[in-house]
């Protein structure tokens, strides 16, 4: 075979490989929303696909920031930061969002994107809660008793600013806490936790008792088992505070020693509830409490909006190219048009097989990538035009303008290109959506541009041994 047979071979391979990886986008957006978000709930979509971010899709945009005023003396904001991330990354995993965006804004803001999510206070519920799990043994001694009844008579132990109260301050217990329950309850609980969270291995969601109610089972790992064996075995007969993020669930009494790392947090839960609690317990607890300080939510009818009117931008727009080229260079042109459509293609495919999130920014990267294709296709064509007025026979005019243009066309696409990788470097979400595609962009124009029209060129060439030029 012939090296110009080699290249229609590698060129026809890579049609049919961009086919098979735009395909399954192809299949998937032809179902229904409805479908599509019963199979992305039973993680059924497909390995290569071509997701579509929260500006076109809808779901729900979060800035969180951490706060740093709650972290230990000794934690480095920067790696409490990233844990916070990894833990809501977990989360939001468990959750079933499909592609979730996740990145550090700053030192202490993290943003999250969750594109098909519409119930937003779930989803912030659930990604911003600390779930620090703690045990604490009720006092149940005559102080800790005294202590009930002043704030029974009180009505809260805690005044406007939260602190207690001084009437219950003095006749607290030293060793005690104050912590309230889930409905309108105290409890006086010794200070010192005698297990935490820290070494829960799994928790999971179950069903039980009298009333078939859910609740959540706890597993903890070798060590935390010791802990719990040792704790339940000491305070037989007291009650056991179960406290999540301050606020007792539940204050069983221990019957008997508790062997085998296992127990169980009940509250009369909600299946909702429970699952949600369990999802936090498993992926950990944030290392501090994080608020948040900016909400979008994008509604699917907007993201349908943005849909149509950026195919229509796009359609509209190359057309617009295609016809010119061809009015302009004839069948030059229409050369130019055909690798400029296949330049379309390989981009699209390359987004779909690194599952990139195409965005509207993504979209305006597309365009202007198309658009620096469509620039080095006419510096090559106006190169073969100078060289055939000079007199120059057509195969060496080809030759000679490929070769002139190469470096005018490797500066432009070489400076976009240094400019796209800072862009990606230091902006975030869509700036890095539109920095992807115009790199992607970038890189494929200069393959089908230069590779792919002189292909064709040196076919028509040896083809035809043509006198005269279309261009």
């Amino acid at each position: 075979m012939t090296k110009l047979q080699w290249k229609w071979i590698g060129i026809l391979a890579l049609v049919i490989l961009s086919g098979l990886f735009l395909y399954p986008s192809l299949e998937w957006y032809q179902n229904p929303p409805q479908e599509r978000q019963k199979l992305e709930q039973a993680r059924l979509r497909p390995r290569w696909l071509l997701t579509l971010g929260l500006d076109l899709k809808g779901g729900t945009h979060l800035i969180m920031e951490l706060d740093v005023a709650k972290l230990g003396p000794q934690e480095d904001i920067h790696d409490a930061r990233d844990r916070a991330i990894e833990i809501i990354r977990n989360r939001v995993d468990q959750f079933g969002v499909a592609e979730p965006l996740i990145a550090r804004q700053g030192d202490r803001w993290i943003m999250v994107q969750l594109p098909g999510i519409s119930n937003a206070e779930r989803a912030k519920e659930l990604i911003g809660k600390t779930a620090l799990l703690e045990f604490h043994i009720v006092d149940d001694s005559d102080a800790g008793q005294k202590v009930l009844q002043k704030i029974g008579e009180l009505g809260s132990p805690f005044d406007s600013k939260g602190d207690l109260l001084p009437e219950v301050a003095k006749i607290l217990p030293k060793e005690d806490i104050i912590l309230p329950g889930r409905e309108n309850s105290f409890y006086a609980l010794k200070a010192s936790a005698g297990l935490t969270g820290a070494y829960l291995k799994n928790a999971r969601v179950e069903k039980g008792g009298d009333f078939n109610l859910p609740y959540v089972a706890l597993q903890f790992n070798p060590e935390g088992g010791r802990l719990f064996d040792q704790l339940t075995a000491a305070n037989v007969q007291k009650n056991l505070a179960i406290v999540l993020d301050g606020v007792v669930h539940s204050a069983p009494v221990i019957r008997q020693r508790i062997s085998g790392g296992n127990a169980i947090i009940e509250g009369n839960f909600q299946m909702s509830d429970a699952s949600a609690l369990a999802i936090v317990l498993r992926a950990g607890a944030l290392p501090a409490p994080v608020r948040i300080i900016e909400e979008r939510t994008v509604g699917p009818s907007v993201g349908e909006d943005s849909i149509r009117a950026g195919t229509r931008a796009c359609l509209l727009g190359l057309s617009l190219i295609l016809i010119f080229m061809v009015f302009y260079y004839r069948l030059s042109g229409l050369v130019a048009d055909t690798a400029l459509l296949l330049n379309f293609l390989f981009l699209m495919a390359c987004m779909a097989y690194f599952k990139a999130t195409l965005t509207l920014p993504g979209i305006a990267g597309i365009l202007l990538s198309l658009a620096m294709a469509v620039d080095a296709n006419v510096l090559i064509l106006e190169r073969i035009r100078e060289e055939l007025k000079i007199g120059k026979p057509i195969a060496m005019a080809v030759t000679a303008g490929f070769e002139k243009a190469w470096s005018a066309i490797l500066d432009s696409n070489v400076t976009t290109w240094i400019a796209a990788l800072f862009l990606f470097q230091f902006g975030s979400g869509p700036v890095k959506g539109f920095a992807v595609t115009l790199t992607l962009g970038i890189l494929i124009s200069l393959f089908t541009a230069v590779f792919i029209t002189r292909a064709i060129y040196e076919s028509w060439l040896a083809s035809f041994n043509p006198k005269e030029m279309s261009i």
